[in-house]
């Protein structure tokens, strides 16, 4: 019981952050091209409670360590928060400037990403423990922010991948791919619990490994 609490605070505030920053930035980028939606609404704030989605920011994480730690669950982290509000018609140039407020998110949790590695080099060069409280949060930090981004780009509305395609396809065929939209959650949850989401996002969590060995 006591490793799991100690799990869960060590995960908290990257998770936190990771995820109250990626909706911020969606906001600010939104507001920067002409849309004030977010800003009105109170999302553009690193105040974590403004974004949180008690199943997606609470609950799903809880669910997926608890799995981990007593059922000897996948191991991946992730979770999301309230989507910040955007009225896309008020862009200056809607289908062009979708692609940015879209990967806004994913390259707030890239920086982030790099942020934590930074931490973690210089905990490690100071000379604390691999075993160190601090230490183990920055890994999280590394590990959580890779799972958001490379969760937030597959191509599947209403996730940002699936933004970024449509505002790089012809209307047309934007128009036709964007009626996926009300499926899109459930087709994730599918891909969730059959494990192809845990194929999909592999890669990044080996990336991850690779960067957590290098500077340990």
């Amino acid at each position: 019981m006591e490793s799991l609490i100690q799990t869960i605070a060590v995960y908290a505030i990257p998770v936190l952050f990771g995820i109250t920053l990626h909706e911020a930035a969606h906001g600010y980028v939104a507001r920067y091209f002409g849309d004030p939606t977010a800003e009105q609404a109170g999302r553009i704030s690193l105040n974590p409670t403004r974004h949180i989605d008690p199943m997606g920011t609470i609950v799903v994480p809880l669910f997926l360590l608890l799995s981990t730690k007593l059922l000897g669950g996948a191991g991946l982290l992730f979770g999301w928060a309230k989507p910040v509000p955007v009225n896309w018609s008020l862009l200056r140039n809607p289908k062009k400037d979708i692609l940015w407020v879209a990967l806004a998110g994913p390259a707030s949790n890239l920086l982030m990403g790099i942020l934590w590695a930074i931490a973690l080099r210089l905990q490690i060069s100071f000379g604390f423990d691999p075993q160190d409280f601090w230490v183990k949060m920055a890994i999280a930090g590394i590990q959580v922010n890779l799972v958001l981004m490379a969760l937030n780009l597959i191509p599947l509305p209403p996730l940002d991948g699936g933004r970024i395609v449509y505002s790089l396809l012809p209307q047309s065929y934007a128009n036709q791919y964007a009626r996926i939209e009300p499926y899109g959650m459930l087709i994730l949850i599918v891909l969730m619990f059959t494990g192809v989401l845990w194929v999909i996002l592999q890669p990044f969590l080996t990336f991850g490994q690779m960067i957590i060995r290098l500077f340990l």
